[in-house]
């Protein structure tokens, strides 16, 4: 069982590499509905007691939300802006690889800093969970389009998420099912967001609305 929970770590850790890494919008899209099915699936590998109702329910809406829902919602404000890729981002793709194989590296130093109260189903999903964090917030800072920021806010959210599963066993589950509502309603409110900014301005780079100064 160990080798599963870990091979579907590092199949996250790839997921937050290909996002940063790719300039096809749809394909982040895509990239972060698989990273939502894969975090979906671990509380029920991962879980250090038996399997209840209360985590079948947290992982089947999870993987519904950030599998499901959330991807056809940002997919369909892509459709609606017109637009394929994030074309100058402020920080290069081969630049932000390198950026982010040193996070990598960063968030494994942190996690060895941090003493846990009690033992861990893995030791890497400390390193999962700040590396995702880190990387949502460096797509939100290093891109320019409005749709990869919220992708960068979904990814920091799912780094959130994958810490809160260390602690799973003993959250309440209306904690960790308003977690999700808030990203639902934040992503919805993004998306209507966009859809308004490109109806506006016939663009959806973040950076150009600099320009409504004054």
């Amino acid at each position: 069982m160990k080798i599963v929970i870990e091979a579907l770590i590092v199949l996250l850790i790839l997921t937050n590499l290909k996002l940063i890494a790719s300039s096809r919008l749809s394909a982040c899209i895509r990239v972060v509905a698989v990273q939502g099915v894969l975090l979906g699936l671990m509380p029920l590998i991962a879980g250090q007691e038996a399997l209840t109702l209360r985590i079948a329910a947290l992982s089947g809406l999870t993987m519904l939300l950030k599998g499901v829902v959330f991807p056809w919602l940002l997919l369909k404000t892509l459709r609606s802006a017109n637009v394929r890729r994030e074309i100058e981002p402020f920080v290069g793709y081969a630049a932000s690889l390198m950026i982010g194989a040193g996070l990598l590296f960063l968030a494994i130093w942190m996690s060895r800093q941090l003493p846990m109260p009690f033992a861990v189903t893995s030791p890497l999903i400390m390193p999962l969970a700040f590396f995702t964090m880190m990387i949502g917030l460096f797509a939100v800072v290093s891109r320019r389009k409005a749709i990869t920021q919220v992708l960068g806010y979904l990814v920091m959210e799912n780094g959130i998420y994958a810490f809160g599963l260390v602690f799973a066993q003993h959250e309440p589950l209306l904690v960790e099912l308003g977690i999700l509502l808030d990203a639902f309603m934040a992503v919805f409110v993004m998306g209507i967001t966009i859809f308004h900014i490109n109806r506006e301005f016939d663009h959806i780079d973040a950076d150009r609305l600099s320009a409504l100064k004054g």
